[in-house]
């Protein structure tokens, strides 16, 4: 049926006209096939501007639609035009370049809901998008919220780096230059108190120490990949209590190799454990990691370890212990630090076991594909007292 031919209807109800335009639309498309029609797209009347896709008429009665609507096909505007626009439009259709006819297509719905704002995310960060867990992507919008938020963690607290410059293990923004990519940075290169630090036992306080009280058990956590390590954010309530003050274990991550350094050895990967008090207080828990038996804690990391930077993958519900990570002696030392990472903060409690704990090679293996060194180097001791504990 030709557009000559369509039925003569009365004049529609207000709630019956949308479906008559789209009744319309449809003939319309089918003519249009059938013609080898062109459309071009325009605003109606008083309406709001068309979308990007549907784009102005030609100056020139005489000049093809297609000159002004781009690479997209008639059939493609309209159907578009019906299904996805978000503003009225009026669509000419030119048949065999003599008769033309217009009509205007209802929106899909109001031009102010357009723009969608991103959904909520939880406290606990946004649900994962990693395809091997059947999750579904986030839009591109969401993944950005997510890189800011990981980064926001990629240091022992919580710094807003989505805004900061790009920093990293080397090169022109390695570890040397961290102090100058920002004033925020300049602890990095002029602080006094900076980790991490070679540990020499002939230098130490040595003497009875408080020992540290371990409160952890089966909790629920998210696994980040932060562009700068593996990051494991911890839920549920798994504290230490230490110089008469419990600190909340906020979140843990590893390094590769490891950055402190006992009697000028390194290790082949670190696992620090960040703790906050109630006001606000860091101290790090600093567990070494040499060759051996597979790990159990780090074999549940693992699993779910995503692979893109800003991916983020929720464990079940009270899947990991982290105190499967610690050795059986418990004994440390202790010092006055700070971040390693930027902005380099200073006034952290710094506890490092003294004991290694095992972590098989296979495991160090998978973590330094990803991480082939993402250690800081060791900074000036600078006359800080070390305590060990015996």
């Amino acid at each position: 049926m030709s557009y000559r031919h369509w039925p003569v209807f009365p004049a529609p109800k207000a709630e019956g006209r949308a479906c008559l335009r789209a009744l319309a639309a449809a003939a319309l498309l089918a003519g249009a096939l059938q013609a080898g029609s062109s459309l071009a797209a325009e605003p109606a009347h008083g309406a709001a501007s068309a979308s990007a896709t549907a784009k102005p008429p030609a100056k020139a009665a005489s000049k093809p639609a297609e000159a002004e609507a781009g690479s997209k096909s008639p059939a493609d505007q309209l159907r578009e035009a019906v299904s996805g626009g978000v503003a009225p439009k009026r669509l000419t259709l030119v048949v065999n370049g003599k008769e033309k006819k217009y009509i205007t297509v209802p929106p899909r719905g109001p031009v102010e809901n357009a723009a969608q704002p991103e959904p909520a995310q939880t406290a606990a960060g946004p649900a994962s998008d990693n395809s091997r867990h059947g999750a579904a992507r986030p839009p591109p919008s969401s993944r950005a919220a997510a890189r800011a938020r990981a980064a926001a963690m990629a240091g022992h607290e919580t710094n807003a780096h989505g805004t900061d410059p790009h920093w990293g293990y080397e090169g022109d923004t390695g570890p040397q230059a961290w102090g100058k990519l920002k004033p925020d940075f300049s602890l990095c290169a002029v602080g006094k108190r900076q980790s991490p630090i070679n540990i020499e036992d002939n230098t130490t306080l040595q003497g009875p120490a408080e020992p540290l009280q371990f409160h952890y058990q089966a909790s629920g956590a998210s696994v980040v990949n932060n562009g700068h390590t593996i990051q494991v954010d911890m839920l549920g309530e798994n504290f230490i209590t230490v110089r008469g003050s419990n600190y909340k274990l906020v979140q843990m991550h590893f390094h590769h190799p490891s950055e402190e350094r006992v009697n000028f050895k390194s290790f082949a990967m670190v696992a620090h454990l960040v703790h906050k008090s109630a006001d606000g207080q860091l101290a790090v828990v600093a567990v070494l990691l040499e060759p051996g038996a597979a790990n159990p804690v780090i074999n549940t990391v693992w699993t779910y370890m995503p692979l893109d930077a800003g991916d983020r993958v929720r464990m079940p519900a009270e899947l990991l212990d982290p105190s499967g990570l610690l050795p059986q002696d418990q004994r440390y030392y202790q010092f006055l630090g700070s971040l390693t990472t930027p902005p380099c903060t200073e006034g952290v409690l710094w506890m490092v076991l003294k004991t290694p704990s095992a972590i098989s090679r296979e495991q160090i293996k998978l973590f330094s594909q990803l991480f082939p060194n993402n250690a800081r180097p060791v900074q000036p001791l600078n006359n800080r007292p070390v305590r060990e504990a015996q």
